[in-house]
């Protein structure tokens, strides 16, 4: 008797489970574009970075609408960014200067205008994490030399 509450729960199921797909989908598109706005936006402040945008923007396209993916890492503006983050771990080095002026200024700021010191200590902290990690990045395609480094041929 329990096979045939089976299918008919099962069959009450699915239009929920698709309709939860659509809402997650729909919320991983809205995140999407709601990123993209905030990376164009950071095209002209310079205050407001676009690349780490464009990055979350691509990773909620990329859950939500494949054309809109594909739109990113066509576009004439975001994609090159885009393909040197997922082709080479890359950050161009004008945006790397950008972002590390920004956290140099964003630092000097925060000492003059928070005050409890272990505010600042903390912040101090997390973006001398941003710091390493953005200097660590490299700034193109990495070059290998001609099989040097894997064996040269020699046995």
């Amino acid at each position: 008797m329990n096979r045939d509450h089976e299918p008919e729960r099962t069959a009450t199921e699915r239009p929920t489970r698709g309709l939860r797909a659509t809402l997650v989908r729909r919320a991983w598109l809205a995140l999407a574009l709601f990123f993209i706005g905030l990376g164009s936006v950071g095209v002209v402040l310079p205050l407001l970075p676009t690349t780490p945008f464009l990055l979350l923007a691509a990773m909620c396209a990329s859950r939500s609408s494949p054309a809109l993916h594909a739109w990113l890492y066509s576009h004439p503006r975001f994609g090159p960014l885009l393909r040197d983050w997922r082709d080479h771990r890359a950050i161009r080095p004008r945006a790397k200067i950008t972002a590390l002026v920004v956290i140099a200024l964003s630092w000097a700021w925060m000492w003059v205008s928070v005050e409890p010191l272990y505010a600042r200590l903390a912040a101090t902290g997390l973006m001398a994490f941003g710091v390493v990690f953005l200097a660590t990045r490299p700034h193109g395609p990495r070059r290998r030399d001609s099989g040097a480094d894997e064996g040269g041929g020699q046995e």
